[in-house]
């Protein structure tokens, strides 16, 4: 018995340029003719691999999660330097992948979360979003909570404050880079966001 027709086409590649489509112009605005002309491959393929629009867009955000958010979180253990420059290297790294020509600017959840402020994106798709948005803050407010530094300064009863002031600045920077502005010209404002720590 022979299998079944192979795909023409790379399905984690066409996922990559998915991603890259919905983090350029949102769900909303994202249209099917742009995802299939930027993954390569016509309508019925797209709806035979990744299934309807909002079922490519949540695999698309869950690729989005694991390939470029949740790297970052190797700065936070990093081992040899205090917390501060563990957390610092953590929002630099963040804000360089805002900052970074080579894909779309600022930041795929950032873009996403302000979209789905709105009534444009369907229930399961809004779900996802909904959980993408507390991940970092969550990331942060653990860190915070069970590093023993952070917690001989007494950070742990402070944590989720903290964890949402850094993710917030985060989102701004995300915008600014989506701007135009570049890493040089918002470094410094991750080094005033350390000041909290002061």
């Amino acid at each position: 018995m022979t299998s079944g027709r192979k795909r023409a086409f790379d399905k984690q590649d066409a996922l990559n340029e998915a991603m890259r489509v919905f983090w350029k112009k949102g769900y909303v605005g994202a249209s099917l003719a742009d995802l299939t002309e930027s993954m390569g491959i016509n309508k019925p393929s797209m709806y035979s691999a990744f299934g309807n629009k909002e079922d490519l867009f949540i695999e698309a955000t869950r690729y989005y999660l694991e390939q470029h958010a949740r790297p970052h979180a190797e700065y936070l253990t990093e081992a040899g330097l205090n917390f501060k420059d563990r957390i610092r290297n953590y929002l630099m790294s963040v804000v360089a992948a805002q900052c970074d020509s080579a894909g779309p600017k600022g930041c795929y959840i950032s873009l996403c979360i302000s979209e789905a402020a709105g009534e444009g994106i369907p229930d399961n798709a809004r779900a996802l979003i909904d959980e993408a948005a507390t991940y970092a803050i969550s990331l942060l407010s653990d860190f915070l909570q069970q590093d023993s530094q952070a917690c001989a300064e007494k950070l742990d009863v402070v944590a989720v404050d903290k964890a949402t002031y850094l993710v917030s600045i985060l989102h701004g920077t995300a915008a600014l880079a989506r701007s135009g502005k570049t890493l040089v010209e918002l470094e410094p404002v991750v080094e005033t966001a350390m000041q909290c720590f002061e």
